[in-house]
């Protein structure tokens, strides 16, 4: 009769070897894929990122400034979905030139009395110019960030949903405020 040849401890070592080596894999793999969708504002010449912060799908915020023209403020509401944004709208509470008439019906009044223009128009990504008296400042979690501390004013900056990875945000290459 023969004994099958080879050493039985061995099958042992080499399996738990393996499934180590793949655990390291699949951690590695998980580590750098671009899981978690971020806002981030990038100077749009040359790139570099100036902030970012993780967005939930669906999830908004509020890019507050005071209009060129008729120098009241203006509310711009912008929510995360997937790789894009979208423009839901605007409140403000004074008409002038280059605010919205109402005469496409999307122009309501608020019961505070602030005129709400609803939009919803998706985009993938919106670039807003720093102004030097329009006090533009980011409403986002709970947090409020002037525009002008991320970059002088007349620089260009480019707010868009991007995908990073946890190494990213563990490392502190994208960190929320």
């Amino acid at each position: 009769m023969a004994v099958s040849g080879g050493n039985p401890a061995r099958g042992l070592i080499r399996r738990p070897v393996f499934w180590f080596l793949a655990a390291v894999a699949a951690i590695g793999f998980v580590g750098y894929w671009p899981l978690f969708s971020v806002l981030r504002i990038s100077h749009h010449l040359n790139g570099q990122t100036l902030y970012c912060a993780r967005m939930h799908l669906g999830e908004e915020f509020v890019l507050a400034y005071i209009h060129s023209v008729n120098r009241r403020p203006v509310y711009d509401t912008l929510r995360a979905a997937g790789d894009r944004l979208v423009i839901v709208g605007s409140r403000f509470d004074s008409f002038g030139a280059g605010m919205p008439d109402g005469s496409d019906g999307r122009l309501s009044v608020a019961p505070d009395g602030w005129l709400v223009y609803r939009v919803e128009r998706p985009t993938p990504e919106v670039v807003v110019r720093v102004g030097r008296v329009a006090e533009q400042t980011l409403h986002i979690k709970g947090q409020e960030l002037a525009l002008v501390q991320l970059a002088p004013p007349g620089s260009p900056l480019r707010l868009q949903v991007a995908r990073v990875a946890i190494v990213d945000l563990i490392k502190g290459r994208c960190a929320a405020w």
